[in-house]
């Protein structure tokens, strides 16, 4: 698992702005990709059990977000 670019934080940052001003986009959606780049962070520092559990914590929203959907 890579880790997340510039780029793709950049992004999401970007997409979760526009979300909270314009209500534009899925909330589900945006959670997934959050938890995702939380886990590829965890990932690439495994010593880091903090970052486990943030993204840990990240997935389960994520997942409840989506089974709500």
């Amino acid at each position: 698992m890579s880790r997340p670019t510039i780029s793709e934080i950049s992004a999401l940052l970007a997409d979760l702005a526009n979300f909270r001003t314009r209500g534009s986009g899925s909330r589900a959606e945006l959670m997934n990709r959050k938890a995702d780049l939380l886990e590829r962070i965890a990932a690439a520092r495994p010593d880091d059990a903090e970052a486990a559990e943030v993204a840990a914590a990240a997935r389960a929203r994520a997942d409840e977000l989506t089974a709500q959907d």
